[in-house]
């Protein structure tokens, strides 16, 4: 079996300054094929950003003027799938000769997502997956991803495929990765907790896979606090998001231990061989799989709002003039 050098990286972007943040991505990927990458994982909504603490005064029942256009800022940084952003981190992979499992917030029209790219080492987008329940308060900022974006990504390691944040705690989902044979299983997330690296080892065991999840690093001093209205304590030094990224084993050996308070790449080699020797006594979705007892059904199909009648144009063209 191939083995292969992986990295997960530690540190915040630069929030509403979407430039300074792909230069700040570039770096880093640079810095992990430099140490030997192959494959590197950026954090949840690196580009553009996790506004921890903000609240974009937000109460029920009403909106205001000042968080309408606090969420206005936070739209212009936001970036979209065919972008000269995405392009630009793509020609990066190629340069690096990287796999890229990035965290983004991606803008469609009106609505933000929290998604994760694939992006591939001959500069290409290779998919993506937006989050499908995003968590408490970021429901107000982001739309719901839906089930056409859980397909995972071929690699020469086997399937790549990304589990932003507490998805990881939807059971179901992690079926439906699992279900695809996920070699590597990313897991970008904004939970920067201790109990945070005992769930990625249960992942790790339950799918057998290798785990790679990253988490920023993000200090106060780091949010423009004059663009966002913040409930957090103040003072820069403030730690808004400790880090504790990880990566782990099959069986669930802490392969890149986390680090707290302070920026990092953490590297591992990955020996794919630790796969089916790990599957050797559990494949959840094989021989420990009981179908006829248990089954789940995925809908895999686009959710659109509006459908256009059979056979007729998508277009709406404009009512014909008297």
């Amino acid at each position: 079996m191939k083995k292969m050098t992986a990295a997960v990286v530690q540190t915040a972007p630069v929030l509403f300054d979407t430039p300074a943040t792909l230069a700040h991505a570039e770096a880093r990927m640079a810095e992990a094929a430099a140490q030997g990458a192959q494959l590197v994982v950026f954090p949840e909504a690196f580009v553009g950003g996790y506004p921890k603490g903000a609240d974009f005064h937000i109460f029920v029942g009403a909106r205001t003027p000042e968080g309408r256009r606090e969420f206005q800022k936070y739209h212009e940084a936001a970036v979209e799938l065919q972008g000269s952003e995405i392009a630009q981190l793509a020609k990066a992979a190629a340069r690096h000769k990287l796999y890229v499992c990035m965290g983004i917030i991606e803008r469609d029209g009106g609505t933000l997502y929290c998604t994760a790219v694939y992006l591939g080492p001959q500069g290409t987008l290779l998919g993506h997956h937006r989050k499908l329940m995003p968590t408490a308060l970021e429901r107000i900022l982001w739309g719901y991803g839906d089930g056409s974006t859980l397909q995972a990504v071929d690699t020469p390691w086997g399937k790549l495929g990304a589990v932003i944040c507490w998805e990881n705690y939807m059971p179901a989902m992690r079926m439906a990765m699992y279900q695809q044979r996920v070699a590597l299983y990313c897991a970008p997330t904004a939970d920067d907790r201790p109990t945070w690296v005992a769930s990625m080892q249960h992942v790790a065991m339950e799918g057998r896979c290798f785990v790679l999840s990253a988490c920023q690093h993000l200090r106060r001093s780091q949010l423009p606090m004059d663009a966002l209205h913040s409930r957090l304590p103040e003072g820069e030094d403030t730690v808004l998001m400790r880090g504790g990224s990880c990566i782990v084993s099959p069986l669930g050996k802490v392969l890149a231990a986390p680090v707290y308070d302070q920026d990092a790449l953490l590297t591992a080699e990955l020996d794919l061989s630790d796969i089916p020797q790990g599957q050797f006594d559990f494949d959840p979705v094989g021989h420990y799989a009981r179908p006829d007892v248990f089954q789940l059904a995925v809908n895999t199909a686009p959710q659109r709002a509006v459908h256009a009648a059979q056979g007729a144009s998508t277009v709406f063209a404009p009512p014909p003039q008297d």
